[in-house]
């Protein structure tokens, strides 16, 4: 199945590939894969429960970090989000986690890479991407709307701090009815990159 989406004046297609079941400690998840045909990227949503009823559907818009999500890195708070998200979904017996390969906030694993050694050096998170001649944040969200028509999702409880998503997704057309905070993951090593994420990035504090 073909799913387009206007982004930026150009059109992106997103084919949709394939759906199995996803057993994990929290419950059975499906995931649906999604090929972006225009920048060769995968990207997958792992569903919970029925999703047809028109009540908004808890989500979480989550961008791939290698390092957080599965090498389990104490520099960023993305593992613990991540699993935070898959468990409160699981506990509300309904709900989508979109998961979008836009590793190190849109510049790319190796990129990341040399973000940390710039901020092993003394830059935080910002001026290191900026450094390398990025933005301080690259990521996009058009591959979201059509992932969700997938889906004939178009009203949501998304799980975030980053008023970037919000924003993001209310201008594709998503109702979102309900910012449900995600504040998890804080420790020593992550102190000045959360700092950055609220004071920088615009991200909302922890009440």
């Amino acid at each position: 199945m073909l799913l387009l989406v206007e982004k930026e004046e150009s059109l992106l297609s997103i084919e949709f590939a394939a759906s199995a079941q996803l057993p994990t400690q929290w419950g059975q998840f499906t995931i649906h894969g999604f090929d972006d045909l225009a920048t060769g990227k995968e990207h997958v949503a792992l569903a919970f429960g029925d999703l047809s009823s028109d009540q908004p559907v808890l989500c979480r818009v989550h961008s791939e970090c290698l390092t957080g999500d599965c090498l389990f890195s104490l520099r960023c708070d993305c593992g613990p989000q991540l699993q935070y998200a898959m468990e409160s979904v699981a506990k509300e017996g309904r709900g989508i986690i979109l998961y979008l390969r836009q590793e190190g906030r849109g510049i790319g694993l190796l990129n990341k890479i040399r973000a940390y050694a710039l901020q092993d050096s003394g830059a935080d998170t910002v001026e290191a991407n900026v450094q390398l001649g990025f933005e301080a944040d690259s990521r996009g969200y058009g591959i979201c709307k059509p992932m969700l028509d997938h889906f004939d999702i178009s009203s949501l409880r998304i799980m975030t701090n980053n008023p970037r998503k919000i924003d993001a997704l209310t201008e594709m057309g998503i109702d979102v009815t309900e910012v449900v905070p995600i504040h998890t993951g804080a420790n020593p090593h992550n102190e000045n990159y959360l700092a950055v994420k609220f004071d920088k990035l615009g991200h909302k504090k922890p009440t």
